[in-house]
C-alpha cells in the first residue's frame, strides 16, 4: 500500500492548508520501531480521509532533551527555530504521537511566541472514534487477548491524559487489564528526562526492568504503549526476560491501524 504524505510547503506552493500538521518527532522520523508507528498513523489518516500534512527537511527536533538535560540555550534555539516554520506555515493544530514533543509544543513553546493547539495522537484518534470515522472490526486481531496500557509520564502525570488512550483501547476485541502501578501513580519506563541519552545512575535495578515486573504480574499478552521512548524502554526490558515471542508492546496507532474495517 503506497502512504501519502503531503509536504507543508507542497500545499503552501498549491495556495491550500491542511486541517492539522502532523508532527513526527525524532524517533518517528528516525528509529526503525517507530518509523512503523508513523506508518500506522498515517495510514489510519489517509483511510478516514483527515486532511494533514508534515514538515517533512523543515522540522526539527523540539528541543525536549536538550531542555531536560540542563541546555537551556540550546532548547531556546531549536526551538525559536521550529516556531519560526511553524508561524511561516500559519498552522494552529498540531497533531504527534510523541508525549515529549507533545508536552514541549502544547507548554513550552508559548513563551518563545508559539501557541498551537497541539493534540496528542491517543486522543486524536478517540475523537476520529466519536465522530464514527474510525470504524472496528468485531472478532479482530486481538479477540481474547489481555492488554495493559503503559501511562507515559508526559502523557499522564505532566498533561492529565489517562482515559483517552484506554478508551481507544476498550474498543478493541481484548480484555483491558491494568497494572498494579497505573494511572496517577504509574511507573516512568526509564527514558524521560533525557535519561534515554546518558548513562543511568548506579543503583539495584533498571527502571524498565522494575516496569517489566509489573508487565508480568498483569499476565499480559499486549503492552499498548503511546510513546517511542516507552516501546522501546518496555520491549528492552521484556527480551531481558525472554518473554518476546509472548508479550508484544505495540503502540496505540498499531493496534487501530490493524483493527479497522
Amino acid at each position: 500500500m503506497d502512504i501519502k504524505v503531503p509536504l507543508m510547503s507542497q500545499l503552501a506552493a498549491e495556495g491550500k492548508e491542511p486541517e492539522v500538521l502532523f508532527w513526527v518527532g525524532c524517533a518517528g522520523s528516525f528509529d526503525q520501531r517507530a518509523q512503523m508507528v508513523t506508518k500506522a498513523f498515517v495510514k489510519i489518516l489517509n483511510k478516514v480521509g483527515v486532511s494533514f500534512a508534515i514538515l517533512g527537511e523543515e522540522e526539527s527536533c523540539t528541543g525536549d532533551p536538550a531542555r531536560r538535560s540542563g541546555n537551556e540555550f540550546l532548547f531556546q534555539m531549536m526551538a525559536i527555530q521550529n516556531i519560526e516554520v511553524l508561524n511561516m506555515y500559519k498552522v494552529k493544530k498540531i497533531v504527534t504521537a510523541c508525549p515529549h514533543c507533545f508536552n514541549t509544543l502544547k507548554n513550552e513553546y508559548k513563551e518563545l511566541g508559539g501557541d498551537y493547539e497541539v493534540i496528542h495522537h491517543t486522543k486524536f484518534l478517540q475523537g476520529l472514534i466519536d465522530d464514527g470515522k474510525i470504524k472496528l472490526k468485531g472478532g479482530g486481531t486481538y479477540k481474547g487477548k489481555r492488554i495493559t496500557y503503559h501511562d507515559s509520564c508526559y502523557l499522564g502525570r505532566a498533561n492529565d491524559i489517562y482515559e483517552a488512550p484506554r478508551k481507544v483501547l476498550q474498543l478493541l476485541d481484548a480484555e483491558l487489564v491494568e497494572m498494579k502501578r497505573c494511572k496517577t501513580k504509574g511507573l516512568c519506563c526509564g527514558a524521560g528526562g533525557a535519561q534515554m541519552f546518558k548513562e543511568e545512575e548506579k543503583g539495584t535495578s533498571r527502571v524498565n526492568q522494575e516496569r517489566t515486573k509489573d508487565v508480568l504480574e498483569s499476565k499480559a499478552d499486549i503492552v499498548a504503549a503511546a510513546c517511542p521512548f516507552c516501546n522501546t524502554m518496555i520491549t528492552d526490558g521484556v527480551k531481558e526476560k525472554e518473554k518476546q515471542d509472548s508479550i508484544k508492546v505495540l503502540d496505540i496507532a498499531e493496534l487501530i491501524e490493524q483493527s479497522m474495517e
